[in-house]
C-alpha cells in the first residue's frame, strides 16, 4: 500500500473511533497529505469526502486537471455547477458530517441547506492528529528542506553589507533560495534591524544597519511540499553587553527547552523550560509569544508548545524551539530550531551555529 492509501486507512479507523461516518476534508494540505493532489482552489469548492463505507469521493473543478487514482472517485464541476447540492447528493442523511475547523461558512451554510441538517462536528483533529506523526519519508523531506535552509542562512549572513535594507536581503534571500533548488519561501521571512527586532512580526522595511544593531532572521523555504523554518540572530560590527546578556538567555533558554525534549514529556513541560529560565533571568515580560508550533506540509500546523498544550510528545513529531526576548527601542533577540522527537529523546534537524556571532568588522 502507498502512503496515500495508508493513510486514508489511518484517518478512516480514527473517524470511525470518534463514530463518525463521514467526513469532508477541505484543507488542501491535508487533501495533498491523503491523496497526493496537490491542488490550490482559492475560492472555488474543492473537498474530499471519506466514508465508513465506499471509496473516497474528492470534488474538484475542471479548472485544476489531475489524474484519475484508483482507489479514487473524481467528482468533477464546472464553475455553473451546483457543487454543494451534487456533493448533498453523497451525503449519507440522518448522520453526522464531520468538517474542516477552516471550511467557508458559505459552503456549509449551504450544504445545511441542501441536506436539511444541522448535524456537523469539527472533524479536523482526526486529521491533524495523523499528520502530526511524521513517518519516516517525510521526515526525510524535512531534514532536507532545512539541510537547504542551513545553507541559505549561510549564504545570507555571508552576504550581507552596510548598504542592505531589510527588503534588500528578503529579495537577495528569494534568490539564493532559487538558485539552491527549493520551490521558494515556507513563510515572509522576517529581516529586522536594531530596534525593529523587538517586533516578533516585523515587516520588511528600509532601515539600514547602524554598529551595535541585532539582525534577526527569521526564514523558511519549502522542498519537496515541506517546510523549513528557523531565526538566528546576528549583530553588526559589535555588540552591547545589554545585548549580550539577553543572547546569551535566549540561547539557554533555547537548549534547555530542547533539552527537555522526548516522548511522554507534555508540550507546556517543553515551553515551561524555556520561560522560566527567561523569567529567572528577569526578562519574563519580554517574552510574549509561545515557545513553538508544530510545522510539516504547512508552516505553522495543528499543535503548539504552550503553557496550554498538555498534549503528550511522541515520535515522529515535528515543532519549533523559538524563545525570543524583545526591549523595545532596543533590542530583539530570538532563535528558532526545529525539533525532531525521536523513540529515544530528539533531533534539531537544523544545524546552522547559535553561537554569538558578529558581523560586518575587519579581519
Amino acid at each position: 500500500m502507498n502512503a496515500a492509501g495508508r493513510r486514508l486507512g489511518n484517518t478512516i479507523d480514527a473517524m470511525k473511533g470518534k463514530r463518525l461516518t463521514q467526513i469532508i476534508v477541505s484543507d488542501p494540505s491535508s487533501i495533498l497529505y491523503l491523496t497526493g493532489k496537490d491542488i490550490h482552489p482559492g475560492e472555488r469548492l474543492l473537498a474530499l469526502l471519506l466514508r465508513e463505507e465506499g471509496i473516497p469521493v474528492l470534488f474538484i473543478n475542471e479548472l485544476f486537471p489531475t489524474e484519475e487514482a484508483e482507489g479514487l472517485e473524481i467528482v468533477w464541476l464546472k464553475d455553473t455547477s451546483d457543487g454543494i447540492g451534487i456533493m448533498a447528493e453523497y451525503i449519507v442523511p440522518n448522520k453526522p458530517v464531520g468538517i474542516d475547523k477552516t471550511w467557508p461558512s458559505g459552503f456549509l451554510i449551504s450544504l445545511m441547506e441542501k441536506t436539511g441538517s444541522r448535524d456537523f462536528v469539527n472533524s479536523s483533529p482526526i486529521v491533524d492528529r495523523i499528520r502530526a506523526i511524521k513517518d519516516e519519508e517525510e521526515t526525510r523531506l524535512m531534514e532536507e528542506a532545512s539541510r537547504l535552509n542551513d545553507k541559505a542562512m549561510e549564504m545570507l549572513v555571508g552576504s550581507i553589507g552596510e548598504s542592505h535594507t531589510e527588503k534588500d536581503l528578503a529579495r537577495l534571500l528569494s534568490e539564493i533560495y532559487e538558485e539552491l533548488g527549493t520551490e521558494g519561501f515556507s513563510f515572509e521571512p522576517i529581516i529586522a534591524f536594531g530596534p525593529n527586532g523587538a517586533d516578533p512580526h516585523h515587516s520588511n522595511g528600509s532601515a539600514l544597519l547602524k554598529a551595535g544593531d541585532s539582525i534577526i532572521i527569521d526564514i523558511g523555504c519549502r522542498k519537496d511540499g515541506y517546510c523549513a523554518d528557523m531565526t538566528r540572530t546576528v549583530f553588526w560590527k559589535e555588540i552591547p553587553e545589554r545585548s549580550r546578556e539577553v543572547y546569551e538567555t535566549v540561547l539557554e533558554a533555547n537548549i534547555r527547552a530542547i533539552d527537555m525534549v522526548r516522548p511522554g514529556v507534555r508540550f507546556c513541560d517543553v515551553d515551561q523550560a524555556a520561560r522560566g529560565f527567561i523569567e529567572e533571568k528577569g526578562f519574563g515580560r519580554y517574552f510574549t509569544h509561545r515557545t513553538g508550533h508544530s510545522i510539516g506540509l504547512d508552516v505553522h500546523e495543528a499543535g503548539d508548545v504552550s503553557s496550554a498544550n498538555t498534549s503528550i510528545l511522541e515520535p515522529g513529531m515535528v515543532f519549533s524551539v523559538e524563545p525570543g526576548i524583545y526591549l523595545q527601542g532596543d533590542v530583539g533577540v530570538r532563535i528558532e530550531d526545529l525539533v525532531l522527537v525521536t523513540e529515544d529523546g530528539h533531533k534539531v534537524i537544523n544545524s546552522y551555529t547559535k553561537e554569538i556571532m558578529v558581523i560586518g568588522t575587519e579581519v
